[in-house]
C-alpha cells in the first residue's frame, strides 16, 4: 500500500449510485465522516425525457426518505418525473379474477410512487453536496483494498492521482455485479430466471388515473405504472427466447403485441419510447464467505437480486440502508465497523430478503404455470383477495413495504427520525 499519509474517514461507501448516495445521506446527519467512491461520472441534469427509466417507491420508502429529510425535494417534482400510485390492479391474462388495492382503504396518501431515476439521482447528488462530512470521489477507481480487523485501507485512482484512504467501515453499494465484492472473495449464489425485463415508457389513449397495473401472463408479469406527463412506465417480462424478436419489432408492431397482452383498460397504446432489455437473475450472498470479512457491509443490489415482480428491488435496498443507519446511530460513540454490529445488521436483514425472494419466486412459478387446475386456483385467489377485506389489507401492506413478512421494520421505515 502507498506510504503516503492516509485520508481518514469513519465510513467508505463503494458505489455512488442511488443506493450508495442514499446510504451516505442516511449517515451524514449522525456526524460521521463519509467517503463515496463512484467509478462513473454523473450525467449532467437534463430536461424531462420520454425514455427515462423509473423506480417504483413503496410507501415505506417514502417514510425512509422523509426521515432522511429529502422526501419534500422529491415531492416538489410532482408532474415532472414523479407520480403517485393511488390504486393497484392485479389480473391474470386469459382468466377471470382481479384484485384491486386502494390507498383510501389503507388510510395513506398513496400506496407508492413512480419516480424517474434521473429525478432521484438529481436530488441525491444535490443533497450530498450540502453535507460537509460527505466527500465524493467521482470518477474514481479502486486500485488496492485491504480489510483488516482494525481498519479498512483503500487506495483509489482519482484525477490521475493515487489517493490512500482509511475507514472503520466499508459499505459495498456497487450493484448486482459488484467487482469489489468479488475482489474480497465474497461468493454469491446466482440463478437465471430465463426471463428478460423489457423497459419502455408509453402513452395510452386513456388517462392512467394513478392506477398501477400488474398483469400476469404466460411469459411473465407485465406492469404498467402511472407516470407523469400522461405516460406509463412499462415493464414487460418475456422469456429469453422471445426477447430478440420483441426488441426487433417496429414501434407499431410492438404496440400491437403489447396491446394484445395487456388489453384495452387504457384504450389504444399511442406512443412507445426507447426500449431497453435487462436479463433477470436471482442472487443471494454466500453467508459463509461474508462471515470471514472484516468491517464490510453490503446493501442494495450488491447484497441481493430479486425478480422485479411487485417492484421490491430498490425498496429492499432502502430497507437495508435504514436498518444499518439505525444500528450505527444507536451508539454514535461506538465503532461503526464492529463485528457485533455488522452481524446484527445482516441477521436483521435476512428475514426481509428471504421473504421477498421467496414471494417473488413463488409468484413467478404460480402464474407462469399453464395448468388448468392452477388457473382456477389463481382466479379464485384473486377473487377472494378482492372480496375479503383483511386479506386485501395484508396484500396491500406487503406491497407498501410495511407488512409483517418484512420482519422487524426500522424506525425510518415507519417515519421516525434517528
Amino acid at each position: 500500500m502507498s506510504k503516503a499519509k492516509r485520508i481518514s474517514f469513519e465510513v467508505i461507501i463503494v458505489g455512488g449510485g442511488m443506493a450508495g448516495a442514499s446510504m451516505a445521506l442516511a449517515l451524514a446527519p449522525l456526524g460521521l465522516s463519509v467517503a463515496v467512491i463512484e467509478a462513473h461520472s454523473y450525467q449532467a441534469s437534463s430536461q424531462a425525457s420520454f425514455d427515462d427509466r423509473c423506480l417504483a417507491l413503496a410507501w415505506s420508502s417514502r417514510q425512509i426518505y422523509q426521515a432522511m429529510g429529502i422526501w419534500t425535494k422529491l415531492e416538489q417534482r410532482d408532474g415532472d418525473g414523479f407520480e403517485a400510485i393511488k390504486k393497484i390492479h392485479i389480473s391474470d391474462r386469459g382468466h377471470i379474477g382481479v384484485t384491486r388495492l386502494d390507498h383510501q382503504q389503507e388510510a395513506v396518501e398513496a400506496l407508492g410512487y413512480v419516480v424517474e431515476s434521473r429525478v432521484v439521482g438529481d436530488v441525491l447528488q444535490d443533497e450530498m453536496q450540502h453535507h460537509k462530512n460527505i466527500t465524493l470521489y467521482c470518477p474514481a477507481t479502486i486500485e488496492q483494498l485491504d480489510c483488516q480487523p482494525e481498519q479498512v485501507a483503500v487506495s483509489i485512482r482519482y484525477q490521475t492521482k493515487k489517493i490512500p484512504l482509511k475507514a472503520k467501515l466499508l459499505i459495498l453499494a456497487d450493484g448486482l455485479n459488484s467487482q469489489t465484492r468479488a475482489s474480497l472473495g465474497i461468493q454469491i449464489n446466482q440463478r437465471s430466471y430465463a426471463q428478460t425485463a423489457i423497459i419502455a415508457n408509453i402513452k395510452t389513449q386513456k388517462a392512467h388515473q394513478n392506477i398501477a397495473y400488474e398483469r400476469f401472463t404466460d411469459s411473465g408479469p407485465l406492469a404498467l405504472l402511472p407516470l407523469s406527463q400522461a405516460r406509463c412506465s412499462l415493464v414487460w417480462t418475456a422469456r429469453d427466447d422471445q426477447v430478440a424478436d420483441i426488441m426487433a419489432m417496429s414501434d407499431s408492431v410492438f404496440a400491437s403485441a403489447l396491446q394484445q397482452r395487456f388489453g384495452q383498460r387504457l384504450g389504444e397504446i399511442t406512443q412507445v419510447g426507447h426500449r431497453t432489455a435487462y436479463p433477470l437473475v436471482r442472487m443471494s450472498i454466500n453467508n459463509d464467505t461474508l462471515a470471514h470479512q472484516n468491517r464490510v457491509a453490503l446493501i442494495g443490489n450488491a447484497a441481493h437480486g430479486v425478480h422485479p415482480v411487485a417492484g421490491q428491488g430498490f425498496n429492499l435496498g432502502l430497507r437495508d440502508i435504514s436498518a444499518l443507519a439505525e444500528l450505527i446511530s444507536a451508539d454514535q460513540q461506538a465503532d461503526p465497523g464492529a463485528e457485533q454490529l455488522l452481524a446484527r445488521y445482516w441477521q436483521w436483514r435476512q428475514a426481509d430478503i428471504k421473504q421477498v425472494t421467496q414471494i417473488t419466486d413463488g409468484l413467478i412459478t404460480l402464474f407462469s404455470n399453464q395448468s388448468k387446475a392452477l388457473a382456477v386456483l389463481r382466479s379464485s385467489g384473486l377473487l377472494m383477495t378482492d372480496i375479503i377485506a383483511p386479506l386485501k389489507h395484508i396484500i396491500a401492506h406487503e406491497a407498501m413495504g410495511t407488512g409483517f413478512l418484512q420482519g422487524r421494520l426500522s424506525k425510518m421505515a415507519v417515519g421516525q427520525f434517528l
